[in-house]
């Protein structure tokens, strides 16, 4: 790791990486919490008695609180620091899911998932800031991935893990293993995190950050945000519908969903990490990071269609590859959207800015999640991945039409 104008010391290297492998953890764990609810659905459903209509309540209850939280997240973790925030955060989510374990009741489950998803935000935007303050500007995008991929690497282990508990112990284990190893993981954020002496730096960004209320007031902010609300729902799809759809509509056992479930996550992760070190490139090549990822979404996007194939495919093999390539498109957003935020707002404001998106982003989802419900059970399947393909694409052009550089005169109001 190198800082602009600030070469690192060895204990500052060191350091770095240990950040980049917490993080890492901290991001597997956190969607393999959410994503066991998915693993386990028809067993869930069987367990208390649920429609799809009922489900989807669960999923809500999670998604609801989730994007409740996630707009105020990236404050609460700019004001307690990153140290305490993510240690409180990932304690709490972490004893979430133990509740969720231990839940004996349709509202218990609800209540500890909503509890999932008001502790789970601040980790996101805690990690873009903690990559904003350590990571050089150009290879940025490369480092938030590796910290984002520890995410999709949940997502991957969870189907086969998430179906191994569940089915040599219980449905019970699934959830109470991955929370105390949750509260471990808290323990050492807490007493091995500390920020930066001398932060990167980011030449196209203000130096200074500015006020809450000037943020609200900027069209890239608007980009970003919007653009996510429109995009987001596609990837929670995968997280929460695409295990489920293996099992009842494709046919697959829960072992068997097991054993190939985790290849679109898989497929995504590498295509998203192989995205953000490309943008990375193209930023060093152009001399803008902001224009090389904005371009770069732009062209991912064009693969956004290919979901409304999904349905049609008159294999397994077909459908994961089709699959596959809507993760890809999906966690190429996620990755390098991340560093356009840092590339466009100065690091006092990247976690708000990137918790404000994730909260329209989560909002998107759970009016998507709820249109499932509908569309699946009225108008077919096939209706539910036509809207899937064209997401991408619309959120393409809000983010080419309103992320530009930060105006002059916005420097000089911030504080």
């Amino acid at each position: 790791m190198s800082r602009s104008n600030h070469p690192p010391t060895p204990a500052a290297s060191r350091r770095f990486y240990v950040i980049v492998s917490l993080l890492l953890a901290a991001s597997f764990l956190n969607y393999l919490d959410r994503q066991t609810l998915s693993v386990l659905k028809p067993t869930i459903k069987a367990e208390f008695g649920l429609d799809d209509s009922g489900y989807a309540m669960l999923v809500n209850a999670f998604t609801f609180t989730y994007a409740a939280a996630y707009i105020g997240a990236g404050w609460v973790v700019e004001r307690l620091g990153l140290r305490l925030a993510l240690t409180l955060c990932i304690a709490g989510w972490s004893l979430a899911t133990i509740g969720c374990g231990l839940a004996s009741s349709f509202f218990v489950l609800a209540g500890f998932r909503a509890a999932l998803g008001l502790l789970e935000p601040a980790h996101f935007p805690g990690f873009v800031r903690a990559m904003t303050l350590w990571a050089e500007p150009t290879r940025r995008a490369t480092w938030m991935s590796v910290c984002s991929a520890g995410g999709t690497l949940g997502a991957i282990a969870a189907v086969p893990l998430i179906a191994w508990l569940a089915s040599v112990y219980s449905w019970h284990a699934a959830f109470v293993v991955p929370g105390v190893a949750g509260l471990l993981l808290a323990g050492l954020w807490w007493n091995l995190y500390r920020d930066p002496e001398k932060p990167a730096v980011t030449p196209t960004a203000p130096v200074q950050a500015l006020p809450w209320r000037h943020l609200w007031r900027q069209r890239a902010l608007w980009g970003i945000v919007l653009a996510r609300f429109i995009s987001d729902p596609v990837w929670y799809f995968c997280l929460f519908w695409m295990p489920g759809y293996f099992q009842e509509q494709r046919g697959l056992s829960l072992t068997e969903s097991g054993s190939i479930g985790w290849i679109p996550f898989m497929a995504a992760n590498i295509g998203g990490l192989s995205a953000a070190i490309l943008s990375d490139r193209l930023a060093r090549r152009l001399g803008n990071p902001q224009k090389a990822r904005v371009r770069l979404l732009a062209v991912a996007a064009l693969l956004g269609p290919l979901a409304i194939l999904t349905p049609h495919m008159p294999g397994l093999a077909l459908t994961i590859t089709v699959l596959s390539s809507v993760g890809i498109v999906c966690l190429t957003w996620l990755f390098v959207l991340g560093p356009l935020v840092g590339d466009t707002f100065p690091a006092g404001n990247v976690a708000s800015v990137w918790a404000i998106a994730g909260a329209f982003g989560a909002t998107g989802a759970i009016i998507f999640n709820y249109g499932v419900g509908q569309l699946t059970s009225t108008l077919g399947i096939e209706r539910m991945f036509l809207l899937l393909g064209l997401l991408h694409p619309v959120a393409a052009v809000v983010l080419v039409a309103l992320v530009k550089p930060l105006k002059p005169a916005h420097a000089t109001a911030a504080t």
